[in-house]
């Protein structure tokens, strides 16, 4: 495709979810298609018909088995975060659908222990996950994603 094909193309709506335990610190999980380091916070697309909020609730229990009554939800990104995927990508991703995604991110307080994240679920996202320090996040997620997680993080930086 070329970049000014990809440039035409809509983003996918999105939500992501950052999920924070006790301690203060944030959920990330190792991308299971992935063979090198590519840690992400829950995210997936919106259902036809579906709330970003409920988008965000589904998508937290498919990738992380934690259920909804397991969270509260504290805050909702102002407006939606876009990212671009790289060029190479684009086709490869989505049937060369979309650009990248553009996201409404959700700030929960996990409320249930360790042993209540299982991430053996039907469809896996992540090969393993760990807590991690919230300054820790950028620098543990794929380039291309950072300019997000920086934004998510600034929104968030007062409730974490």
């Amino acid at each position: 495709m070329t970049p000014e094909a990809i440039a035409a193309l809509p983003y996918r709506p999105c939500v992501g979810v950052m999920l924070v335990n006790a301690a203060g610190n944030v959920f990330v999980g190792q991308r299971i298609d992935s063979d090198f380091d590519a840690w992400q916070m829950p995210q997936g697309g919106i259902d036809a018909g579906e709330t970003p909020r409920d988008a965000a609730l589904r998508e937290l229990q498919e990738e992380t088995g934690v259920s909804p009554q397991l969270v509260t939800i504290e805050a909702e990104s102002s407006g939606w975060i876009p990212y671009d995927l790289p060029h190479d990508l684009v086709p490869k991703l989505w049937k060369g659908r979309f650009r990248g995604q553009e996201q409404r991110w959700f700030l929960m307080r996990f409320l249930g222990s360790d042993a209540d994240v299982i991430i053996e679920t039907e469809h896996p996202e992540f090969s393993r996950w760990r807590w991690i320090a919230p300054g820790e996040v950028v620098d543990a997620i794929v380039p291309f994603k950072r300019p997000v997680y920086r934004a998510v993080l600034s929104e968030f930086r007062a409730l974490l």
